[in-house]
């Protein structure tokens, strides 16, 4: 597959699709091929304003995406949304809907929107998001929306790839904090309430008083929470607000430039995990250790070790 690095940088949307789609090919070939581009295109980012958006199940994640890319494109913003589906463990396979969801921004000519799947990848990000990341920066994209798969532990991964983390979450569940678990908490920048609206308004802004105790008993009271409401477009400008307050403090003081440092050390060790796993996986010794396994004459810890030592030559 050949891809115009020019055309990239150009901003050629095509180009851009075609770049991503490289980039996150598995074939050996186009590994190769995907290299040599991020490295043309590698030296053209580093400007834009990465924020990765996560919640609970049903906090409206596209819609509120939706609405916010709209706003700043309406301002003059460039905006690339990388969308995270989830894929089936049996299939592989994804509905890759957020193109729907995400309708009117993605029909903008000033946005992208691309989802992808996350083939099995953990943390609610795909495999490439990172290199994704690299071509639409050097497409001239200012603002680059990360929008995960879900919430959980897990959500570590995008904290690592981003500058800011947004967390979704959604009032009337019965238990105002559920599914809203503690390490989550730890990585959110800026929370918010959605469907702030109507009947639900009310229960929306209790929810952010809660969120907000919450978030002082874990020492992190200096966290933004606020409610909003995607569907009305009200409280959505108010959280850009409180990101941009975010990521310019970071700025000013360092923390930013020390976080991204961080994150390029993180995507090399997260590179050589994913390697060192697809060289065991292709070991010719793999095979009989499973067989063996499965049929349950092999302890896993002790297939494990064989394993590890036939890789290693030992």
């Amino acid at each position: 597959m050949k891809v115009d690095a020019d055309a990239v940088l150009a901003g050629d949307r095509i180009a851009v699709a075609r770049a991503i789609t490289l980039v996150e090919s598995s074939r050996p070939d186009h590994r190769a091929a995907a290299v040599r581009l991020l490295s043309t295109l590698l030296p053209h980012t580093g400007q834009a304003y990465r924020v990765g958006v996560t919640g609970v199940p049903g906090a409206g994640k596209s819609t509120f995406v939706d609405a916010l890319g709209g706003r700043l494109v309406a301002t003059g913003h460039r905006v690339a949304v990388l969308a995270v589906d989830p894929s089936s463990s049996r299939s592989q396979g994804s509905i890759l809907g957020d193109r729907t969801r995400m309708g009117q921004l993605a029909a903008h000519p000033a946005a992208f929107v691309r989802p992808s799947p996350s083939a099995g990848t953990l943390g609610g990000v795909a495999r490439a998001t990172r290199e994704a990341m690299v071509v639409v920066e050097a497409a001239g994209y200012d603002a680059v929306l990360v929008e995960t798969v879900g919430v959980g532990q897990s959500e570590a991964a995008v904290a690592a790839m981003v500058d800011s983390v947004l967390l979704l979450t959604v009032a009337g569940t019965g238990d105002e904090l559920q599914g809203v678990k503690r390490g989550v908490l730890e990585h959110a920048d800026v929370v918010a309430v959605t469907k702030a609206d109507g009947p639900n308004e009310a229960p929306a802004r209790r929810a952010a008083r809660e969120l907000r105790g919450a978030l002082r008993l874990s020492g992190r009271d200096a966290v933004p929470v606020l409610a909003c409401s995607a569907h009305e477009g009200t409280g959505v400008e108010e959280v850009w607000a409180a990101l941009r307050r975010d990521h310019d403090g970071r700025a000013g003081n360092g923390e930013l430039a020390e976080r991204r440092r961080r994150q390029r050390l993180d995507w090399v060790w997260s590179l050589v995990r994913a390697r060192v796993l697809d060289e065991l996986h292709a070991h010719p010794s793999v095979p009989d250790v499973e067989r063996r396994v499965a049929a349950g004459t092999l302890l896993p810890s002790r297939a494990a070790d064989l394993i590890v030592d036939a890789f290693l030559g030992r």
